[in-house]
Order: structure tokens, then C-alpha cells, then sequence
């Protein structure tokens, strides 16, 4: 097996406002129905679906709100730009959670919540870089 995340598929309660959320973010939208919503990241693809029809496909109970065991993460090249992606996912509607701020392992990082109440990281590591491994395009030089 080839080590990759090819897709991460999130059970959503509120399709409509799910996707207008990630599109505020800047996500790219993949067209595609009316009941499942693509965006392409770069090396993997973030679909959004109906909670209860998602755990209905994966056979396990819907409910549950707690901690779900997971965070999201997008690294950044810098403390500013992490305070920049955190305003701008406030602004499209997240709630925050942690400010960004300096961490205990050295970097800079926040947590807020989509409209799910999915955790997502916002975080510079500044020991190394968690991105793609092609990074030409963010003006970054490949090690």
C-alpha cells in the first residue's frame, strides 16, 4: 500500500452551509450533485455528506457530539499567515476555540470548529514542513 490519504469525507448535519463554509475558506469546489459536495486539496480531496447517511454507509451509530478523536490540520510558513487563515475561518463562520498563540513544541498554532464542530488546526512548525512535498507553487524551495 502506498501511503496517502486519498479523501477525508465528513458527516455534515447542514450540507448547504457545510459547503459555503469551505468555499468562504477558499476551498475549490468539484462540481458534482446535489447530495455530496468535492473540493480537490492539493494531494487529497475533502468531500462533506449527510451525517446520518454517512454512518448509515459505514454501519456505526450517527449520534455524538463530544470529541471526536481527530483534528484537521493546515500548516502554514508563518505566524501571520496563521492568524490571517484564522480570521478568515472565523469570518466564514467557524467558531473559534484557541487563539493562535505560541505552543509548548515550539510553534505557533489556534483551533476553531466548522459548522460541525470538526476541529481544525491552523499551525506554523517551524522544525519542519507538513505540506506537500512539492511546494514550488508556495514559492518554498523542496529540501
Amino acid at each position: 500500500m502506498q501511503p496517502r490519504i486519498s479523501m477525508i469525507t465528513l458527516g455534515v448535519n447542514d450540507l448547504e452551509a457545510s459547503r459555503r463554509f469551505y468555499r468562504d475558506l477558499g476551498f475549490p469546489e468539484k462540481e458534482w450533485g446535489p447530495d455530496i459536495a468535492f473540493f480537490t486539496l492539493n494531494g487529497t480531496w475533502l468531500a462533506l455528506y449527510n451525517r446520518e447517511a454517512l454512518a448509515e454507509d459505514a454501519t456505526v451509530p450517527s449520534d455524538g457530539d463530544g470529541f471526536q478523536g481527530f483534528t484537521l490540520a493546515h500548516t502554514l510558513a508563518s505566524e501571520a499567515e496563521v492568524d490571517e487563515v484564522f480570521v478568515q475561518a472565523v469570518e466564514a463562520g467557524a467558531t473559534p476555540v484557541k487563539q493562535p498563540q505560541k505552543v509548548f513544541w515550539g510553534g505557533y498554532s489556534g483551533y476553531f470548529k466548522d459548522p460541525d464542530g470538526y476541529l481544525w488546526e491552523v499551525a506554523h512548525n517551524p522544525h519542519f514542513w507538513a505540506g506537500p512535498e512539492d511546494e514550488s507553487a508556495y514559492g518554498r524551495r523542496v529540501h
